[in-house]
């Protein structure tokens, strides 16, 4: 019996689990769409295809087996807690887009969820549906304009100001948003060169767009002032958070004289976001721009939690309202098992790791931008010229050899052969003092056998491969060879 079902060639021959008496599909197809020969697959055992498999999934990279010092906007750490806790299935059966009546649980986790950010950032009110940071600026840049057009005061207000050290998706969204962009450049410490904020601020300008910490992983000191003199101006303060691992249970954006921010759940929070998504953002404001806020909210009424659409002034729906709820609902746990103690020691951690990377780095030969105390990350150049003409990329691509992931390099644009660093507060300083030694031995290297570096990566099947042909000439689909 088993026999005919496998064996189409037989009478009552059928698929597994096909109905009978129906029409299998490739009963249909036209004849002359059929092979007339067998394909030419390998002939290879159940044991040889698992094993295959299993090899090229040992070729990923990942966080559970090694250190990842990617610098900025990517979460390294994802317990395991919050993925079974958003996948359970009181969330899970039941769609988040059901009636509110139905999915009371969900609404209410996003809820205290919602509470906890603005508890942790000092603002007024959110909107969770953003799908990631940039798209929660381009929100907010919106917002902004409908602030100030229900002011009368656009067009005139046109211009964003943006320091050279602010992440690069800022001009992007202010762009993106019918804005014009006003570049200034950061100061010999790194920071916001004021005096020349000042040439900028006045009746053209309607926000100061800034990283905090900054990319080059420094605290703007004088934030206060800053934010003293673009108010004075009518100006709004806008704070990219990507980089809040730094502040969270330290300091709150909304005291520090910011009306806009916006979270990455997928850098602060927790969300995995390997391979570029799915990511998820957090739009938060001050209370005068509550009401242009993108609809819908979840408000209590008659003892329930309800979704409101009804705000006359927001800038309408930005998105499906619970954005990804599953991260959300990651991210919820996530700060959840942290508790408000929780949240302030892993910005210690952030801070204190980053340092002793910085001091670890510096001993092995690279160069810090700032040899000052920096926050979540540091910033490192060196001189290919003292390095028999090794590059940031040949070292990048040599720690590929030592297991190694890469970190951020040739970003902040404003540091020569930049090489940024952030091992978050997971890591332990075993890990970190194992890295800078790879990095001390590259060096050497660099100074003594610079071809080795040069051609790195020696140890991986793919071996170094022309970027700039890559990016000007990418294959997006795939071809066979002559030979195949």
């Amino acid at each position: 019996m088993l026999a005919t079902l496998f064996d189409k060639t037989k009478p009552g021959a059928r698929a597994i689990g096909f109905p009978k008496g129906k029409i299998h599909p490739s009963q249909k197809i036209p004849s002359h769409l059929l092979r007339k020969t067998p394909p030419g697959l390998p002939e290879v055992t159940e044991l040889e295809v698992v094993r295959h498999f299993t090899k090229l999934s040992q070729l990923n990279y990942s966080v559970d087996t090694n250190f990842y010092p990617l610098g900025s906007c990517t979460m390294k750490y994802n317990p395991k807690a919050c993925f079974r806790l958003a996948f359970h299935g009181a969330f899970s059966e039941r769609h988040p887009l059901l009636p509110a009546w139905a999915i009371q649980g969900t609404l209410k986790a996003l809820k205290d969820f919602e509470n906890a950010l603005l508890e942790i950032t000092g603002m007024d009110a959110l909107t969770l549906a953003p799908a990631a940071g940039a798209h929660a600026e381009l929100a907010g840049l919106l917002v902004t304009r409908a602030y100030f057009q229900n002011r009368g005061e656009i067009p005139q207000r046109k211009k964003i100001i943006i320091p050279d050290s602010a992440h690069g998706t800022n001009p992007a969204s202010a762009a993106l948003a019918g804005f014009e962009v006003v570049t200034i450049k950061s100061n010999a410490r790194g920071r916001v060169n004021i005096e020349e904020l000042k040439k900028h601020l006045n009746e053209t300008a309607a926000m100061v767009m800034i990283t905090l910490p900054n990319t080059l992983g420094l605290f703007e000191d004088e934030i206060s002032e800053i934010a003293r003199l673009a108010h004075q101006a009518g100006v709004q303060m806008y704070m990219d958070g990507a980089n809040m691992n730094a502040l969270m249970g330290i300091a709150k954006p909304g005291n520090l004289g910011f009306d806009v921010m916006h979270l990455n759940l997928h850098k602060t929070f927790s969300v995995p976001h390997g391979g570029g998504g799915p990511g998820a953002g957090v739009l938060l404001v001050k209370r005068h721009l509550d009401d242009f806020l993108p609809v819908p909210r979840i408000i209590e009424k008659n003892g329930q939690l309800q979704i409101e659409e009804a705000h006359p002034k927001s800038i309408g729906r930005i998105r499906s309202f619970h954005g990804s709820t599953a991260n959300l609902l990651w991210s919820a746990a996530y700060v959840a098992l942290l508790g408000k103690e929780g949240v302030l020691e892993a910005s210690k951690g952030a801070i204190l790791n980053a340092n002793y990377l910085r001091v670890l780095l510096k001993e092995a030969g690279l160069t810090p931008f700032s040899d000052e105390p920096c926050m979540h990350e540091a910033v490192f150049t060196i001189d290919p010229k003292k390095l028999n003409g090794v590059r940031t990329l040949d070292i990048a691509k040599r720690l590929l050899d030592f297991k190694f992931y890469a970190p951020t390099i040739y970003f902040p644009l404003i540091v020569p052969e930049a090489i940024m660093v952030e091992p978050t507060e997971t890591e332990t300083p075993e890990t970190l003092e194992e890295f800078a030694s790879a990095v001390k031995t590259i060096l050497q290297e660099a100074r003594t056998t610079p071809e080795t570096v040069k051609t790195a990566p020696h140890t991986l099947p793919v071996k170094r491969i022309d970027d700039v042909t890559a990016a000007r000439n990418p294959v997006i689909s795939w071809q066979p060879s002559r030979d195949q």
